[in-house]
């Protein structure tokens, strides 16, 4: 275990809402830790000045929107799933080194493993880093035929290749967010905002990342058609216990952020 009083945030523009801080700081508490966890407002053009003034105690970095792709220019190394991914939402800082990690990838094969779902059909609403990460994680559980569904075309060709380029060759499709939906698992990773123009046919189990406001109107569609549900409670819950290992060193229950987050959400 690496020694007391380390630093550690969360950056993203905007980040009032983080519930990051909540959980780290509940690991660290079960692992009797003297570390520090914080969320600083940091935006793309911003990002590069503050990882040049970081410097001890400073330990690891999570990142959101709409850093994930920012930061991989400036890193060190990356592994293997912020490559082929092109987004890093994990940042270990070591001997004046930047290690970037995607634990977005490997947390929502954990939620997706969690509840035991199977599915070989998915549709991911939107086409930003998150919807690459999930892509390329249910490609990596299996899926065959898998849907992109974005607002925009020209901005989905990344993760279009992206998902299309992981090793199991699932089928990859693009398709306009207004298409109805026929799928087993429906992935959102858009704003509540955008979703009750949503058409949903067919569904038989929803993972949504968002996880405030709640419920969202995909979420009360999953209570309606008594669908399994992940929310983006137990997807933040799961990542998170992959970057507290990478920059602690220890395993933490994915169980003590997921309560930690659940009371903060309440007491919001």
């Amino acid at each position: 275990m690496l020694g007391q009083s380390r630093r550690c945030a969360v950056l993203g523009s905007p980040i009032k809402h983080s519930l990051s801080p909540v959980l780290h700081r509940a690991a660290y508490e079960a692992l009797g830790l003297d570390w520090s966890y914080e969320a600083i407002e940091v935006d793309s053009s911003s990002l590069e000045g503050f990882l040049d003034q970081l410097s001890a105690p400073w330990r690891g970095l999570s990142l959101t929107m709409p850093l994930k792709r920012t930061v991989m220019s400036l890193l060190t190394d990356v592994d293997d799933w912020a490559r082929r991914s092109g987004a890093a939402n994990t940042v270990v800082l070591e001997s004046g080194r930047r290690h970037g990690h995607n634990t977005d990838v490997t947390g929502a094969m954990a939620a997706l493993v969690e509840l035991d779902l199977g599915f070989k059909r998915v549709t991911i609403l939107g086409a930003g880093a998150t919807a690459a990460s999930i892509g390329l994680a249910v490609a990596e559980l299996g899926a065959r035929q898998i849907v992109v569904a974005a607002r925009n075309a020209a901005n989905a060709e990344d993760t279009f290749m992206r998902i299309r380029a992981h090793p199991n060759a699932p089928e990859v499709t693009l398709a306009a967010i207004d298409q109805p939906v026929d799928t087993e698992l429906l992935v959102s990773t858009i704003p509540a905002s955008a979703q009750p123009a949503l058409q949903v046919r067919a569904v038989e189990s929803v993972f949504e990342v968002i996880y405030d406001p709640w419920p969202t109107p995909l979420a009360k569609l999953a209570a309606e058609r008594e669908c399994p549900l992940i929310d983006g409670l137990d997807l933040l819950a799961h990542q998170a216990v992959g970057q507290v290992l990478l920059m602690t060193g220890e395993s933490v229950p994915v169980d003590v952020l997921r309560t930690a987050g659940r009371l903060a959400l309440e007491a919001r």
